[in-house]
């Protein structure tokens, strides 16, 4: 596989640009793309600007009306003219020509475009934002849920016992509670688990006594039952040393009352349930989840049967919800907007979500209207375009009272790479989770990267001794063959990966399910 060439020696990234404000003098700005790599948000803007802008609304200013402002890079053309108009006429597009390319002509006629978006994110930068957002959103309250609705959630406050663990002296093994030196008398009777405080025991006494048993306030020790044995007059005999208090768990052994038994911030897994529920919770403060409203846009979607002529199924309303439920968020509607720019401007406007997340509409086609909704709602742009394939144009803003909004590309593939980007950091802090932690593996081969921007690659991971990264094939932005087969995605820096380099590993939800087991791929070699 032949890589791309490398970035031009010297040449700096360009800079990001702080969020701001849609205004009317403020506009969007265009997303430079690779044309072997486009979303089809991407493409609709470039096919616009190859055929001077015929999809235009009726009416509408031409995009270079007046011109840009070439001593305001945040400038946008036609913004004075529209900047209050409220979305649902042509969305802004392409302002600046194609750059040229090192060897010669336009980039779009040599394949690639280096970026002509001032405010395209570097993509660890985008992560750090989306992270960062999430310190500026208003604190996360603290609610009770019972126990049987706390697994994955994070707690709000420490768990403390409640009771001392355990709770009074129980015996640890099944045998006998005997009271000083052997041998002893053996007591008719037996003292079973869940029973009431046992008889008192007399000094050269033994009674029969099961695992987790109350222990009599007089016993010595327990005598393992392979550890006795009785003669024929009843008598106990042991066949070891025994020590005192063996075998004994004593009240308070594990934990007091008022203990701390896990800080605030631990996520509550099955083992955390039984612990909380050991130490005496029949309910746990854990911090709310942060709510997500999902919006999905386009005409062209169906939501059963076969495709058909111009219609295609919408495969992101059934893969988000889930998805975003693992990262924490609690979905609270899934909605399908489609086309109409009145129709997404109130949604997003009405929308009691704290992250909203709109799916296609990011770039400067004829329909795409995210970024019209958001100057009308007066939105900060924090991100506005991000230097990865696939998914460049994806966006994340803040919108009025605290509120996000996270743009994801319309193509599957590309939302997946929006959603590892965006939402994946924004979630997981506003979830009070903890940040991920980064890890490595080796490629087995090389890996065609972009010549400016970092690739999301779906991969397997293979190896006896030691996992290798095994890039996938169907990885186009349109693509969900190959992350549906995937363990993980490649961070793949610009300009590709040499076999054996090593390259960070996004994690997926199901990456420690059973689906992600070899048998996954055991329809031939058809993936890698």
């Amino acid at each position: 596989m032949t890589a791309h060439p490398a970035p031009r020696p010297g040449r700096r990234a360009p800079q990001a640009a702080p969020a701001r404000r849609y205004s009317a003098q403020t506009g969007p700005g265009h997303l430079a793309s690779d044309d072997g790599d486009l979303d089809v948000d991407e493409a609709l803007a470039l096919v616009n600007e190859a055929a001077g802008r015929p999809g235009s609304a009726p009416g509408g200013p031409h995009p270079h009306a007046g011109g840009p402002n070439p001593g305001r890079p945040d400038s946008h053309p036609g913004a004075a003219a529209g900047a209050d108009q409220v979305p649902g006429g042509r969305a802004p597009e392409h302002p600046h020509p194609s750059v040229p390319s090192a060897a010669g002509g336009t980039a779009a006629q040599t394949g690639h475009k280096k970026h002509d978006h001032p405010r395209a994110t570097p993509w660890p930068e985008a992560r750090a934002r989306a992270a960062q957002a999430a310190r500026r959103a208003p604190r996360r309250e603290a609610v009770a849920v019972p126990l049987d609705a706390a697994l994955g959630r994070i707690l709000a406050t420490p768990l403390t016992a409640l009771t001392d663990l355990p709770s009074f002296d129980t015996s640890a093994m099944d045998g006998w509670a005997v009271a000083g030196p052997g041998p002893w008398d053996v007591r008719p009777d037996a003292i079973l688990a869940g029973h009431a405080r046992p008889a008192s025991l007399a000094d050269g006494e033994a009674v029969r006594i099961a695992t987790g048993a109350r222990v009599p306030q007089e016993a010595t020790a327990v005598l393992r039952s392979e550890h006795g044995a009785l003669d024929d007059h009843g008598g106990l005999h042991p066949q070891r040393e025994v020590v005192h208090g063996q075998d004994i768990r004593p009240r308070g052994q594990e934990c007091r009352s008022g203990d701390q038994l896990l800080p605030a911030g631990s996520e509550v897994t099955p083992a955390v349930l039984g612990l909380a529920a050991a130490a005496g919770y029949d309910e746990l403060r854990v911090i709310a989840r942060p709510r997500a409203e999902v919006l999905i846009l386009g005409d062209e979607l169906l939501t059963e049967g076969l495709p058909q002529e111009g219609l295609i199924r919408d495969a992101l309303g059934p893969m988000l919800p889930p998805w975003l439920r693992s990262l924490g968020a609690e979905v609270i509607a899934v909605r399908r907007i489609g086309d109409d720019a009145q129709d997404l401007l109130k949604a997003v406007g009405e929308s009691p979500a704290d992250v909203v997340v709109t799916t296609g509409g990011t770039a400067f086609g004829p329909v795409d209207h995210v970024h019209p909704t958001l100057r009308a709602l007066g939105a900060d742009l924090l991100v506005d375009g991000v230097q990865v394939r696939p998914g460049h144009p994806m966006l994340l803003a803040q919108l009025p009272g605290g509120r996000h909004l996270v743009g994801l590309p319309g193509n599957p593939l590309a939302t997946v790479s929006g959603l590892l980007t965006l939402a994946e950091p924004l979630l997981r802090r506003l979830a009070g989770r903890p940040a991920v932690e980064p890890y490595h593996a080796p490629t087995r081969e090389e890996i065609h990267g972009h010549p400016y921007d970092t690739r999301l690659v779906p991969v397997v991971l293979r190896g006896e001794r030691s996992e290798e990264a095994v890039p996938l094939h169907y990885n186009g932005p349109a693509m969900l063959r190959g992350i549906a087969a995937s363990d993980g995605l490649a961070v793949v820096p610009p300009g590709g990966a040499k076999p054996g380099q090593e390259l960070e590993i996004l994690d997926l939800p199901w990456a420690l399910s059973t689906l992600s087991s070899p048998a996954a791929y055991s329809a031939g070699g058809c993936f890698t």
